[in-house]
């Protein structure tokens, strides 16, 4: 399995300076390369394969000397993504899905580079070595294992810098088995509902964060609209620090929470939910959004199978109506909290019937495997 590592990169100015030109030189191979593939369909009706585009890479280099300042390889990724992108735009379009066209890159919104093979090499001193930049601080404040793969450098919006080593892991890290299976349900007044009664609330985040936002944002619609001063960007920055701010405290709370359902329980029975559908709804949009279903459910089924446990997805289509003892449906609109079944008597909150019928859905196959068995 891949595992990645994230850390945090400290640059000189010097650095930083020489980060920014490998960063739009790179963008500048992969807005070339997205024309070329572009231009050729749109003119002659051609296909250009990741391999046509590469040798174009000798003559760019030829023309624009500041790409011979950048590792070879790192342009080479350039070209990489935009194959990805195209691949997965025509795989959306084979599934009948509305995705968008691969869009070229404006300056200053190229913000990542990857060395694939080569050109880093990790120091003991708490630096990192980068070809054609030097050798970087950087805080490795925890053991890589594994084969490193990748090397990924990040700079954030607002202007901090991380460093990614995608690793290839033999062996997970197993944890202690507890034999206890859970069913859990994924809401917007308890975040998480247990099939055994426990319970986690939900955070507000952005609630929490919402005037320093507002405040920010007023700051920054006084600035005029097409000029850019030192205190307009200024302004911008403050911004985008609240909702990195936000998006921190998101993911900090999902890997706890995370790391808590795994060491306590062996399966994890989820709901399958189209967060992305479920967001097109204005009225529940920046709730669903602050809660980080997504997020959670991500952390929880690498994290499960890193420690040698187990989730599983199910149809989430009728569990907060039917009732868990006796599958009598009993429909409730969305603010009954309280399941009052009529036909078996069961009487407890919405949401944890809800985990219960998820956790019955979940064990379905196991039973069936059990009977075949016997």
């Amino acid at each position: 399995m891949r595992k990645t590592f994230k850390y945090r990169l400290y640059p000189t100015k010097s650095q930083i300076k020489t980060f920014n030109g490998i960063f739009e030189s790179t963008r500048f191979v992969y807005n070339e390369t997205l024309a070329l593939r572009k231009n050729a369909w749109e003119t002659e009706q051609k296909s250009i394969s990741l391999y046509e585009t590469s040798n174009k890479l000798v003559q760019w280099k030829n023309e624009k000397t500041e790409l011979k300042d950048v590792q070879s390889q790192v342009l080479q990724n350039a070209q990489l993504r935009v194959d990805l992108a195209f691949k997965a735009f025509f795989r959306r379009l084979k599934n009948k899905e509305n995705p968008g066209y691969p869009r070229f890159k404006g300056k200053g919104r190229y913000s990542s580079i990857t060395y694939p093979q080569s050109g880093f090499r990790i120091h003991p001193d708490q630096t990192v070595y980068l070809s054609k930049v030097g050798r970087v601080p950087v805080i490795l404040h925890r053991q890589i294992y594994g084969s490193i793969k990748t090397c990924t450098i990040k700079r954030t919006q607002t202007n901090k810098w991380y460093i990614f080593f995608s690793c290839e892991v033999d062996k997970p890290e197993p944890l202690p088995k507890t034999g206890k299976i859970v069913g859990i349900d994924l809401g917007l007044i308890t975040y998480i509902q247990c099939s055994d009664k426990s319970t986690i609330d939900k955070p507000r985040f952005f609630k929490e964060e919402q005037n320093n936002i507002a405040r920010a944002q007023r700051k920054f619609s006084k600035f005029p609209e097409k000029i850019w001063s030192k205190e307009k960007q200024k302004a911008k920055l403050v911004i985008a620090r609240v909702h990195e701010r936000i998006k921190n405290k998101r993911e900090d709370f999902c890997h706890k929470t995370s790391n808590d359902l795994i060491k306590k329980y062996d399966l994890i029975i989820h709901e399958a939910l189209d967060v992305k559908s479920m967001l097109e709804q204005k009225k529940w949009s920046k709730s669903i959004s602050d809660a980080s279903w997504g997020t959670l459910i991500d952390f929880l089924t690498y994290k499960a199978e890193n420690a040698g446990k187990r989730t599983r997805s199910i149809d989430p289509r009728g569990t907060s109506q039917r009732c868990s003892q006796c599958g009598f449906v009993v429909k409730k609109d969305i603010y009954e909290r309280i399941h009052d079944c009529p036909h078996c008597g069961f009487k407890t909150s919405r949401d944890h019937n809800s985990s219960l019928e998820i956790l019955r859905l979940g064990m379905q196959p196991f039973e069936a495997d059990q009977k075949i068995a016997t």
